[in-house]
């Protein structure tokens, strides 16, 4: 009895085994024939899938006769779906499947946790407005992406900018109204984070890194395609939040630390069908200051879902909201007027340990963004993308700042009531094409946007309340600092009542013209038109209204002589900049002698840059290095009724940034640029020439960062991270000759962290500046560093 049932046993599985020995397989190449490795091959309804190989191919095994359809999908590349039948159990080739690229769909995006160089990232949908990789693509960008966020345990923007290469913070995020959010220098420029998921963003205040999924810093002059209300002449930085994607699952993270920091953090996916994927994403963070007194703290929710109609249309949705509350971070003002009594931190005696503010002394940010997507693909060659998205920034309380007094050591402590908020609304149109005439392919973008900004100021007057010096101690017999004191001397002052409104049409055209297979040439235009209004609440300020157009070209050409693992590039990029009329004094030192109207031309930004890129050893190793040049002609000189547009500024410098993954477990990131950047001509301002611009920052930059995971034996999952960054010295009131100067010190900070992590939780610990070091930031400002600090972490994974 035994025997039979094991032998019907046998029979039984032998034949379930053989119904189901049909197989599918296949080549997927892209439009340049080139194979795809990585490609998702789902057949639809089952659990039975493969991923191709460096070759392309694919081959799904075991599969019941019947009939199916074949989801194939690849972050960049549209989904294509195949119908397929299989019978008599027999084998099924597909041939070759050419995928074609398009917009950055949510449904697409693929979390490979596994993939070996996790501080790369070959390609992204935004940085051309097209999907495009890295290596064909002529202009220069740093991906910041979420595994090395991950890796370094970031827990705040300014760490997260590190890790790009040639670029200086200068300023730390200070909430006030219309350019609250932090600065920093790309290339010799001043830049502000602006832009979120490829389109004009509102940052104001604290930005919380566990809504990013990666960041991207977009280098030199960029308006062609992104305008120039949300660039500089440097670059732009682009944000890409979280969003939903297949599967259901995710994460809850603690941790706390040094100066009284904690956080919790719930990031959570639910995808019910292939139709519908739906995330949430919120937060709690808050963290002392190193000083005496100083905090910040941040709430934030983030929904966002994603719709697929059909095949043909998908609809996605993402929202962010926060609420930010900080004490003003210490910028010490240096006099921009008379000679500095002190022209280092040495001989100003400065106490870091002291903030001189106190903790109820508080500015609140509540910013909104949001944005809404339709994805219709027209055909297998063309796509629509349609975009809605706004946002909403407040600023209220009390907004500090402590400026230098003339022949003096001491510092006067100026605070304004602050009320004001700044809504966006952007509406963007964009096409894509991907297709061939003759022999010759092209990826064809035409696109429109518009941009409408409004600000409502209803901020107090600017009102004294004390002076210090440099270790804290108070003048004269005067009041305090904290928030009754502050009331007191603000009250009695009057209230702006400000809305300036102003508007911006785009309208750009770009191809990419693959000649060869190696051999492609970009070519871009833009059309701008800029209106200013004015404050609409003043009649008598009609004449402050300003309109103006412009046309910006950008050129690209890139050589691959060995296909998608080498290439050669070089660009012609533009930008410009609206400078709005002003209405100043006739006579900065006689206030009798009236106002006078000042207008202005464009000022525009040209670059030349060349370059090396590769993707080599399979994926292993990517590196970029590059040499550019820039000059921006036409540039207004001077402050007040001292204002004359004749400036040249001319920067140049070279880049170099590596992502590597030399043996399983290892990632090695790093960086290193110089920047020489100068005034070249100005007429009014003669005492400039042949001095670095203060907005330049330092002119050496390096980053580096190395993570290591053994992946086998006794201390298998168990990890370590290191590594550091650092600037050279620079002169931070090089626009201001008559100061003498103030030249913030070189520094090396040093980091290292060691964890454990599995497929279901990580753990670990970090040290941020080990050594200690004494380190500043400043744009004729000076802002002590974060001293040494230790932060514990917990993820869990479900």
């Amino acid at each position: 009895m035994k025997t039979s049932f094991t032998l019907t046993t046998f029979l039984l599985l032998s034949i379930f085994t053989f119904s189901q020995s049909g197989t599918i397989k296949g080549t997927i190449s892209n439009t340049t024939s080139s194979p795809i490795l990585g490609v998702n091959t789902i057949i639809k309804n089952t659990i039975k899938g493969a991923q191709t190989d460096q070759d392309g191919t694919f081959e799904i095994s075991n599969i019941s006769d019947g009939d199916y359809i074949l989801s194939i999908s690849y972050l960049g590349y549209k989904t294509k779906e195949i119908p397929f039948s299989i019978t008599n159990n027999g084998t099924l080739d597909l041939g070759d499947i050419v995928l074609y690229e398009g917009n950055e769909l949510l449904q697409e995006i693929v979390l490979d946790t596994k993939r070996k160089n996790k501080f790369a990232r070959k390609q992204s949908a935004y940085v051309s407005k097209m999907p495009l990789k890295n290596i064909e693509n002529s202009q220069v960008y740093s991906t910041i992406t979420n595994q090395l966020l991950v890796s370094q345990s970031v827990n705040n923007f300014e760490d997260a900018l590190k890790n790009a290469v040639g670029v200086n913070k200068l300023w730390s995020s200070t909430g006030r109204s219309g350019d609250g959010a932090g600065y920093y220098s790309i290339r010799g420029f001043s830049v502000q984070p602006q832009l979120v998921n490829g389109v004009a963003g509102i940052t104001n205040g604290f930005i919380n890194p566990s809504n990013v999924e990666r960041v991207e810093v977009i280098k030199g002059p960029s308006a062609t395609l992104f305008g120039s209300s949300i660039t500089s002449y440097g670059g732009l930085i682009n944000i890409v939040t979280k969003k939903p994607h297949s599967g259901t699952g995710g994460s809850i993270s603690v941790a706390g630390g040094s100066n009284d920091f904690r956080k919790l953090n719930a990031d959570v996916n639910v995808s019910a069908s292939d139709k519908v994927s739906f995330r949430f994403n919120a937060g709690y963070q808050k963290d002392n200051s190193f000083q005496d007194y100083g905090f910040k703290k941040s709430v934030f929710v983030a929904p966002s879902i994603s719709y697929k109609v059909n095949n043909k249309l998908t609809l996605n949705f993402a929202y962010e909201a926060s609420d930010n509350e900080q004490t003003n971070q210490t910028f010490l003002f240096f006099n921009r007027s008379a000679p500095l009594l002190f022209n280092t931190v040495e001989e100003l005696n400065y106490d870091r340990e002291k903030s001189l503010t106190n903790n109820d002394v508080v500015i609140k940010n509540i910013t909104q963004n949001y944005r809404g997507e339709a994805v219709y693909k027209i055909s297998d060659n063309w796509s629509s993308q349609s975009i809605v998205a706004g946002g909403l920034a407040k600023s209220n309380g009390f907004y500090t700042y402590l400026f230098n007094s003339a022949n003096s050591l001491n510092f006067a402590l100026y605070a304004q009531d602050t009320d004001a908020k700044t809504r966006t609304m952007n509406l963007q149109q964009n096409f894509t094409g991907d297709f061939k005439i003759g022999d010759l392919q092209n990826k064809l973008l035409i696109g429109v946007d518009y941009l409408e900004s409004t600000i409502i100021d209803q901020s107090s007057g600017w009102g004294y309340l004390h002076s210090v010096n440099a270790q804290g101690d108070l003048i004269f017999s005067e009041p305090e600092v904290n928030a009754d004191n502050l009331k007191a001397i603000l009250s009695n002052l009057d209230r702006n009542n400000i809305e300036t409104k102003q508007n911006v049409f785009g309208a750009y055209i770009s191809n990419i013209l693959n000649i060869t297979p190696s051999l492609s040439a970009m070519a871009s235009l833009r059309y701008d038109r800029f209106e200013y209004k004015g404050d609409i609440n003043d009649p008598s300020d009609d004449h402050q209204a300003y309109d103006e157009s412009t046309f910006s070209p950008k050129f690209g050409i890139v050589f691959q002589p060995i296909l998608n693992q080498l290439s050669v590039f070089a660009n012609y990029q533009n930008s410009f900049s609206y400078i709005n009329p002003e209405l100043t004094a006739i006579d900065d030192n006689d206030p009798t002698a009236g106002t006078q109207l000042q207008s202005f031309d464009l000022e525009q930004a040209n670059q030349l840059e060349f370059g090396v890129k590769t993707n080599l050893f399979n994926n292993r190793l990517e590196a970029t290095v590059n040499y550019y040049n820039i000059t921006v002609d036409d540039k207004v000189m001077g402050f007040g009724a001292s204002k004359q547009q004749d400036g040249t500024v001319k920067s140049n410098g070279i880049e170099l940034e590596v992502n590597a993954s030399p043996v399983n477990g290892l990632n090695l990131r790093g960086g290193f640029s110089f920047n020489d950047s100068e005034v070249t001509k100005s007429a009014s301002r003669s005492d400039l020439i042949g001095l670095r611009p203060a907005e330049a920052g330092a002119d050496i930059l390096y980053n580096f960062w190395g993570d290591y995971q053994f992946t086998q034996g006794f201390a298998k999952n168990f990890g370590f991270g290191a590594g550091f960054n650092g600037s050279s010295d620079y002169n931070t009131m090089n626009d201001y000759t008559t100061s003498g100067g103030f030249t913030l010190p070189a520094y090396t900070v040093f980091n290292a962290s060691i964890y454990y992590e599995n497929d279901i939780f990580r753990i670990s610990v970090k040290g941020n500046n080990i050594t200690d070091e004494e380190y500043y930031s400043g744009w004729s400002t000076l802002t002590p560093q974060q001293n040494r600090t230790f932060l514990a972490s917990f993820d869990y994974k479900f």
